[in-house]
């Protein structure tokens, strides 16, 4: 979330890549933090406190470098508009604006079709919109499957936009998915799902937990991979 102190200064690498850096005020950061925003095509420096926001853009200027190579690594940006192709569970789909009714709907083809009548201004909001509906029904069904597998109970499962993580599990038995999971194979969706499922039995990275991750998903390995390759293709898509 961008704060009020927040502000963006503009850094150029010495190949004479434009980067810009947003300074980030975060009173749980324990150091001066240089963190990635693929979504926004951007660098965060993260600081402690507004006393030390010159700090975070010093330290950022000494790493300019490094933040303008992995952003010029990133594939270009997919904007979820009329005519656009992009993935939905592993295969193509073309976005159109027509289509039958005043209704969302997926129709088969090769490619598939989201067709979204209406306004083609709001087009990507309704895309996305219609995305995050998808993520939520799957990953709520590999939820309930693997927990049924590892024999726990899950307290709630939400859909957010998540920069760095692809699931999360509390201690509590909150589980929270990125919606852009839902643009990756089916596979590899179930492979996230089974993952926080079983931090509800192990909160920790341990042999035990890729155990149990291992009886959900006896392929996890190569699933983890797939998204560790192809993750940026994913976070390259925008409404």
């Amino acid at each position: 979330m961008i704060g009020a102190d927040d502000q963006t200064v503009i850094l150029t690498s010495s190949c004479g890549f434009e980067v810009p850096v947003r300074i980030e005020i975060n009173p749980r950061a324990r150091r001066l933090i240089l963190r990635l925003d693929e979504k926004r095509r951007e660098a965060v420096a993260v600081a402690p406190s507004k006393r030390l926001a010159k700090d975070a853009a010093r330290f950022a200027r000494d790493r300019i470098d490094w933040a303008a190579s992995r952003l010029r690594a990133l594939p270009p940006q997919v904007r979820l508009a009329d005519g656009q192709t992009f993935r939905l569970r592993g295969m193509d789909c073309r976005i159109s604006l027509d289509g039958p009714g005043r209704r969302a709907r997926l129709l088969d083809g090769d490619p598939m079709t989201l067709s979204l009548p209406g306004d083609a201004g709001t087009i990507g909001r309704r895309a996305e919109r219609f995305l995050k509906a998808a993520a939520r029904e799957d990953l709520t069904r590999a939820v309930e499957t693997y927990c049924g597998v590892l024999g726990v109970d899950v307290r709630r499962v939400s859909i957010k936009d998540t920069r760095s993580r692809w699931g999360s599990c509390t201690s509590d038995g909150r589980i929270a998915f990125s919606w852009r999971l839902i643009m990756a194979p089916p596979d590899v969706l179930d492979y996230v799902a089974a993952h926080e499922c079983a931090h509800l039995l192990e909160m920790n990275h341990s042999p035990r937990f890729w155990a149990h991750v291992a009886r959900c998903r006896p392929h996890w390995k190569r699933e983890r991979a797939w998204l560790r390759k192809h993750g940026s293709d994913l976070h390259a898509v925008a409404a």
